[in-house]
């Protein structure tokens, strides 16, 4: 045997040996993934009556990405609203978000930071937006100015795949076309288990996704009953008011948004649907806990002092 010809079995026999070794690692891995109820943690909180807190950024640098991934917090969304919709730069923060070693500790490929994020187009104008984004790998999408149900259900059927024949969950329609290689990769998947859990929850109990409504105006706070009564929608949001407050005619801070804030979270507590508040204090966090809000957009302290505030009580 020549030179040439031992180097290419001495390579055959340490390919085989990676193969091998790769296969032996990422087996339990893998199984375990197909084994976990959610690969979203925040649909997995929500499910089991917890509360989940988190925070949101325009910051797409890698550094942030590395910190946010570690964070004491269940989720993290891009605002892209009121800055640059930059698809590259959130493909590569999402990626930049996975954490090997903690995959190898949890023997999971769930994230312990679920992304989401929300966009500058409308609900009606979103469907593109909303195929690229899902087809990045995201786990949600929150849609701001949501006013009418039927607005709520175009939302609900972009982030739906059309379903099959014998599925049994078959309405809204989905209208999501069908490309998973990319969000399966992310996800760390094979494109058939993350088919299997790319669908809206609650509406499918399997699903992993989360489809987040905006109360911005005067119109979707009349509507708000509707719009969380709309299959499909995971939660409903106010935001922080600003755009709430403007649509009022009032400032923040007043006793008439805090009126409006308490109607969206009687809609979501008459439609089991989790209702989502900006609340950045430890006190104002541990008030919004207390009365039944289940998304907590905070800040780091913030989410500490609401998850002291459910040990102790």
């Amino acid at each position: 045997m020549d030179y040439s010809q031992k180097t290419r079995a001495r390579h055959s026999l340490i390919g085989l040996a990676s193969v091998s070794l790769f296969a032996v690692v990422l087996m339990p891995i893998q199984s375990k993934a197909q084994s976990d109820t959610h690969l979203n943690p925040v649909i997995a909180a929500l499910e089991a009556g917890e509360v989940v807190y988190g925070l949101s950024t325009q910051d797409l640098s890698l550094s942030y990405a590395r910190e946010v991934a570690r964070a004491p917090v269940d989720f993290l969304y891009v605002d892209m609203e009121h800055s640059p919709m930059d698809f590259p730069a959130l493909r590569t923060f999402l990626l930049a978000m996975g954490d090997k070693r903690r995959v190898l500790e949890k023997q999971s490929v769930q994230p312990d930071v679920t992304l989401f994020a929300r966009f500058a187009p409308g609900p009606l104008d979103s469907e593109w937006v909303v195929k690229q984004a899902l087809d990045l790998g995201l786990y949600g999408i929150i849609f701001n100015g949501v006013d009418t149900p039927e607005e709520a259900a175009f939302a609900v059927s972009t982030m739906r795949y059309p379903q099959l024949r014998n599925s049994m969950y078959p309405e809204p329609k989905g209208i999501r076309g069908v490309s998973p290689a990319n969000a399966a990769w992310a996800w760390g998947v094979d494109t058939g288990e993350y088919m299997q859990h790319a669908d809206l929850w609650p509406l499918n109990p399997d699903g992993d996704l989360l489809a987040v409504m905006m109360i911005e105006s005067v119109e979707g706070l009349q509507n708000v009953e509707s719009i969380a009564a709309t299959p499909g929608v995971g939660a409903l949001f106010p935001g922080a008011g600003g755009d709430l407050s403007r649509s009022l005619g009032i400032t923040q801070g007043t006793d008439e948004l805090e009126e409006a804030f308490q109607q969206i979270l009687a809609a979501c507590l008459n439609h089991n649907v989790a209702c989502a508040i900006t609340a950045n204090s430890g006190e104002d966090v541990a008030r919004r806990v207390r009365e039944g809000w289940r998304i907590i957009r905070t800040t780091v302290e913030g989410a500490a002092a609401g998850q002291n505030f459910l040990q102790a009580n």
